[in-house]
């Protein structure tokens, strides 16, 4: 393995499929990572149009994912593959992730990580089990500007946090889409498919974890409002919360799926009583240092030299250059093959090797899930522990 890519496999992903391909090219970036087999669908023709179009050979291509980590253990070691990408809906995350586990295959993972928080304990457990590698693709944390705010708040030039405000507004399900069919709203906005929530559990599970992957601090309970504002859909559309962190930090999270007209705009904020910092995902390459007594610093993030190791670590071109969405799947795809590669050949990992979500931050977000529909589902106004 030390002198070779590692071999993928990939669940989910085929040809009709939006995050698949996102997955398959950050993966390839580096040029750590080849695709050797999958199971693209759970239609077996899909599956096997998906594999003929990313030019598999025909017994690598596998009608179900039983199948493939089956006939994938019966090829020599040197030859089977060494991980998974799973990259399906909600609901088909945990048996397949236990199933690799299982067969002793590394995972990786979309999030949020399990339909309920009772399996991702359950996968937890697996991992710690096994030694195995989980990586969870909470993709907003591989870009190279939050490296960096992380880095700024851990060298305490902020000062003591005061004060955290993260919001990810989108609009694309201002209407009720999900019944048109042809989009992935369908299974986003079934509580058979995405889980007890909707939108919280969607795109607020970043939010959340960006505060507490930047400051390094964990929530510790939570004061929420979910709302349902378009009609029929049965989970929330809309949710925000008050929440309070470690050492008296408090914070302000909203999370939206019905603002119309927005995108992708996530923003987080963060004030500590010496100085502040904001960072928009519209303006990904951008960070904006704020203080007392002196004008906002504008921070332009590439291979500059006063950013921070880890910083330029997850960083490939020159400042000006965009640099985004696909390279941030890709730092966590380096840092997880880097990882994995040390692991297999009996070395430690290099620090910087080891940044990316793990199944800890899975164990997390699924408690962020029930903690908040916990709270905004109550009959009354409440502060709601968080849920262990």
């Amino acid at each position: 393995m030390k002198n070779r890519k590692l071999r993928m496999g990939m669940i989910g992903g085929g040809n009709n499929a939006f995050i698949g391909a996102i997955h398959r090219q950050a993966a390839f970036m580096d040029n750590q990572i080849e695709l050797v087999c999958g199971c693209f669908s759970s239609s077996p023709t899909m599956s096997i149009s998906s594999g003929r179009t990313y030019f598999l050979p025909e017994n690598r291509i596998y009608k179900s994912y039983q199948e493939m980590f089956e006939e994938e253990l019966k090829l020599p070691k040197g030859e089977r593959m060494d991980f998974v990408s799973i990259v399906t809906p909600n609901h088909l995350h945990f048996d397949p992730a236990i199933m690799a586990l299982e067969k002793g295959f590394h995972v990786v993972l979309d999030k949020p990580m399990t339909f309920s928080l009772e399996e991702a304990k359950q996968l937890q457990q697996k991992v710690e089990e096994t030694g195995l590698i989980l990586a969870l693709t909470h993709v907003y944390s591989g870009y190279p500007a939050i490296k960096e705010a992380k880095a700024r708040i851990a060298n305490g030039e902020l000062g003591k946090l005061r004060r955290i405000y993260a919001e990810y507004t989108q609009g694309w399900l201002s209407e009720r889409i999900e019944l048109l069919g042809g989009n992935n709203a369908g299974w986003r906005c079934d509580p058979k498919r995405s889980g007890k929530a909707g939108c919280i559990g969607d795109i607020g599970t970043h939010a959340w974890h960006l505060c507490e992957y930047i400051t390094g601090l964990k929530v510790k309970e939570l004061c929420a409002e979910l709302n349902t504002f378009v009609q029929g859909r049965p989970v929330d559309d809309d949710g925000a919360a008050f929440l309070h962190f470690e050492q008296d930090v408090t914070g302000v999270l909203m999370a939206t799926q019905i603002c119309t007209g927005e995108a992708n705009n996530i923003r987080i904020r963060i004030y500590g009583d010496k100085g502040g910092l904001e960072w928009r995902q519209m303006e990904p390459n951008i960070l904006q240092l704020k203080w007392p007594n002196r004008p906002t610093e504008i921070l332009h993030i590439g291979n500059n030299g006063y950013l921070a190791e880890n910083t330029l670590w997850n960083t490939r071109t020159p400042a000006g250059h965009p640099e985004g969405f696909i390279e941030s799947f890709a730092n966590i795809y380096r840092n997880f093959a880097l990882t994995v590669r040390a692991l297999e050949c009996g070395e430690q990992p290099q620090e910087e090797w080891l940044d990316f979500p793990t199944v800890y931050d899975g164990v997390r977000g699924m408690q962020f899930i029930e903690t908040m529909v916990a709270s905004g589902y109550s009959n009354e106004t409440k502060w709601q522990k968080w849920i262990e």
